[in-house]
């Protein structure tokens, strides 16, 4: 193995204390979870919002503070804090620099902890918390001291975001330890990692507030890549033209680095192959190996080939024959059953004609993600009539790809859209594209597109609309979909059918 970079974060964290300043985040919360595990004492602080992860604290018994000056004194010894605040603006963090307590982005606290293992990034516009999730179900069933960080609430983690080996937990050797985290390509914050392999799912222009162009966002993804040692593994999806570039330029960089495909269009030991979708399952082939996932869509499956490959690679680099792990790998693959807003089923009830309604959430934000997941729902819910209400997420990326995203519902049998959930970093007064303008555009290419900018509109259209007879079989899929805070109108639309 290669040797580990020295850590600022010291390899035992006992009685350390550290505060998290926008601890409710859901990376933030992954992160506290394992330094809690590693017995560092844990304060944070966080609006008072009550958010998914305030379970997560709640259960290592921390509460979020309010914002204050008072949360940190000379005692605190490290600050990690969310990109989101700033120490012009935020009490805690401007209370820390004036005593000198040391601060850490939460991306630069993630890559000190990459530096304590033999590290795995998993990066990608697309499927990184599924992947993640998969290969930390995987990992779970196999003998390798492992710690898993994922984006968001994985089930199979225990309605957690991190999942640790006993084996891991029982090691002192640091290069005997593999950590596996999703990675993000956001301001290069994934550049702060430390990998010896990485995932890479997909490139595609997104974040058009950072990188305007396709061919800043790819740069930043080969300059990862780049940071892996000799003999390192980037395993990519030969089915992501993106992807493909991007290893093809890393490769004119480093080709002391294994380039490792995997997908339909891969040759070798993870080249993907589609079966049937039956009785809640979708089947594929591995390689030779017959796999199944609980979870919709083509796209999960590559994720699972993704997250399969990692773990023949991590086996191999520990001297293990991957072969004879096959069957746990796939016992793995049929426990996971999703995150936390992926295509996360959060209710079931029937209407006034004893119709089914399947409520599901999923943070499907980029044009490419809402019409892979809802082909998805197509294929697994195919007597179903599907209903989505979608709320685009930032300004930018929405003006940037405007016919991209109206393009994307075909396979919805109606389309409700919210007004644009706007990032702190933008001006709504400053653009000239809204969620009515997405509306028009989206009626070009879809037949049942509405507008409802605000939530209660949309919920009393869409109740209305499932408490109409479908002409579905099997009745109603609702999906509200986005990365802003449209869940809330499934929530409204639920407890009306549970009244």
């Amino acid at each position: 193995m290669a040797s580990m970079e020295k850590s600022i974060l010291p390899q035992n964290l006992t009685g350390v204390h550290i505060h998290f300043v926008g601890i409710k985040g859901t990376g933030m919360a992954a992160l506290v979870e394992i330094l809690s595990a590693r017995k560092a004492v844990i304060t944070g602080s966080d609006v008072s919002e009550r958010f998914y992860t305030d379970e997560i604290l709640e259960k290592l018994g921390i509460k979020a503070l309010p914002f204050s000056t008072q949360n940190v004194t000379e005692k605190t010894q490290l600050v990690i804090y969310s990109s989101a605040y700033s120490a012009e603006k935020n009490p805690d963090l401007a209370q820390a620099k004036k005593l000198g307590v040391p601060l850490l982005l939460y991306s630069e606290a993630l890559g000190e902890l990459s530096r304590t293992a033999y590290s795995c990034g998993i990066c990608g516009v697309h499927g990184k918390t599924t992947t993640t999730g998969l290969a930390g179900t995987m990992l779970k069933e196999i003998d390798l001291p492992s710690q898993v960080l994922a984006g968001s609430i994985i089930s199979s983690f225990g309605n957690s975001c991190t999942m640790t080996s006993s084996e891991f937990s029982n090691s002192d050797e640091a290069e005997k330890k593999y950590f596996v985290a999703e990675t993000c390509e956001y301001q290069r914050h994934f550049m702060s990692f430390c990998p010896q392999k990485i995932i890479l799912t997909s490139v595609e222009s997104d974040h058009q507030d950072y990188y305007p162009t396709f061919s800043d966002i790819q740069n930043a993804f080969v300059d990862y890549i780049c940071k892996l040692p000799e003999n390192g593994d980037l395993i990519f999806c030969a089915d992501d033209k993106g992807a493909c570039e991007t290893a093809e330029l890393a490769k004119e960089k480093r080709n002391d680095i294994n380039f490792i495909p995997y997908g339909e269009n891969a040759e070798g030991d993870f080249k993907l192959s589609f079966g049937k979708v039956e009785g809640g399952k979708q089947y594929f082939t591995i390689g030779k190996t017959e796999c199944a996932l609980h979870v919709p869509g083509n796209h999960n499956a590559r994720n699972a080939a993704a997250a399969f490959a990692l773990c023949c690679r991590l086996l191999k680099t520990a001297g293990k024959n991957p072969q004879e792990y096959f069957d746990k790998l796939k016992n793995g693959l049929e426990k996971f059953s999703g995150g936390k807003r992926r295509s996360e089923i959060v209710g079931c009830v029937k209407n006034k004609f004893g119709q089914d309604i399947i409520f599901i959430d999923d943070y499907g934000h980029h044009p490419t993600a809402i019409k892979t997941t809802l082909a998805g729902f197509r294929q697994f819910y195919k007597d179903h009539k599907i209903i989505v209400d979608f709320m685009s997420h930032t300004y930018t990326r929405t003006a940037a790809l405007l016919e991209e995203f109206a393009s994307s519902f075909e396979s919805a049998d109606m389309v409700v859209i919210n007004k644009i959930y706007g990032s702190a970093r933008e001006k709504a007064d400053s653009t000239t594209v809204t969620g009515k303008i997405l509306a028009e555009h989206a009626k070009k290419y879809h037949p049942n597109v509405v507008y409802a900018k605000e939530f209660e509109e949309a919920a009393q259209i869409i109740e209305s609309e499932l408490n109409k007879k479908s002409d579905a079989k099997d009745g109603y899929v609702f999906v509200t979909m986005g990365a802003g805070d449209n869940f809330k109108v499934g929530k409204m639309v639920l407890e009306k059918f549970k009244v």
